[in-house]
């Protein structure tokens, strides 16, 4: 098994937060997710699907409330970024194994 597959006994999977510009000021946030592939890439996610009620879907990317903001936690290959509508200011939240810190960069052969 190598380092990049081996899952620590913890089940925590937020390895990094990185907060820019002025933080967690702001109370609305818009939200974007990437994906982190086993080549280095990284590509974003597709936005989830809209919540059925007869409303139609605004076009941008969704946004999210200060306390949202503050429960995400990505899953291990994911990366959300939460950036103010205001402020500009906001977080970015890596999973353990979107940062890359676990993975074997040696070349083979």
């Amino acid at each position: 098994m190598t380092t990049a597959t081996a899952v620590p006994g913890n089940t925590a999977n937020t390895f990094l937060t990185h907060l820019f510009g002025s933080g967690l000021s702001d109370d609305r946030y818009v939200v974007e997710k990437f994906r982190a592939l086993l080549n280095g890439d990284i590509r974003r996610c597709p936005d989830d699907p809209p919540a059925r009620g007869g409303k139609r879907r605004r076009k941008g990317f969704p946004t999210a409330t200060l306390k949202a903001v503050r429960e995400m936690r990505p899953a291990r290959t994911e990366i959300i970024i939460c950036t103010g509508i205001r402020t500009r200011g906001g977080v970015q939240i890596w999973g353990d194994l979107a940062c890359g810190f676990r993975v074997d960069r040696r070349q083979r052969g």
